[in-house]
């Protein structure tokens, strides 16, 4: 019994390479900042649904005056909601673990516990 090839079509095997280069194919991208706003966070929250990522930004706010039975009290301020589908959140998450690499590889660790920070 005869082996069974794959095609050999030179026709087929150019379109494939054409289809390769149309994947690969640069994409100018504009960037429209008229309508940019910054804003400064100091906390986040985040929240699911079955079909996004929801990323509350805002301010932690210490209150001078203690809560209920004395104790101290802070306030999450929320200032900025942004709604991500997951494929997004995990190129944002991907993005930023770059970043942070890069930062550490040149200035040292970041400390995520303040208690810690403030002591060096």
């Amino acid at each position: 019994m005869a082996e069974k090839r794959g095609s050999e079509n030179p026709a087929e095997k150019s379109e494939d390479k054409n289809r390769e280069q149309a994947n690969q194919a640069q994409i100018r991208v504009r960037v429209d900042e008229r309508n940019m706003r910054t804003c400064y966070a100091n906390g986040f929250r985040t929240n699911t649904t079955p079909e996004e990522v929801v990323l509350d930004f805002g301010l932690n706010l210490v209150s001078p005056l203690p809560g209920p039975q004395n104790q101290p009290e802070m306030l999450f301020d929320v200032n900025e909601r942004i709604v991500l589908n997951y494929a997004s959140a995990k190129r944002l998450a991907i993005a930023l673990s770059q970043v942070i690499r890069r930062h550490e590889e040149q200035f040292g660790e970041v400390e995520v516990d303040a208690a810690k920070r403030s002591k060096s």
